[in-house]
């Protein structure tokens, strides 16, 4: 992995955002967290993530309208958006990849694999 990589995670839930902060700031990464849409439109103002992991299950836009409104977005449309979920309903992938997603991990993630997932999407 050439250089720090920094992965913008999309998530409201405090107790799932310090998870990965620490498995991933172990590992060298640069972590920068948004708990809503407004956030995360805020922090791409003035950072350039390699990676954005996004929960599907945010407050007022849902992390589908969100992925898409990213991929489709001419500025930030090359940046590949991950689905950390616990939703695990049989359409679910599919429906992350009709939005944008480049991947789907499901959660509670296993913490011996999450960080050689997410370097497979780098």
């Amino acid at each position: 992995m050439a250089g720090k990589k920094r992965v913008l995670y999309v998530e409201d839930n405090a107790d799932n955002r310090m998870l990965i902060r620490r498995l991933l700031m172990a590992e060298g990464f640069e972590l920068l967290e948004a708990a809503n849409a407004e956030q995360m439109w805020a922090i791409l103002q003035t950072q350039r993530p390699d990676l954005i992991l996004m929960d599907l299950h945010l407050p007022g836009i849902d992390g589908f309208t969100l992925t898409h409104q990213l991929t489709t977005h001419p500025r930030y449309g090359d940046i590949p958006v991950v689905a950390l979920t616990a939703d695990v309903l049989r359409d679910t992938p599919q429906r992350c990849a009709a939005a944008g997603c480049v991947g789907y991990i499901t959660k509670p993630i296993d913490v011996d694999t999450f960080v050689a997932q997410l370097r497979r999407y780098l």
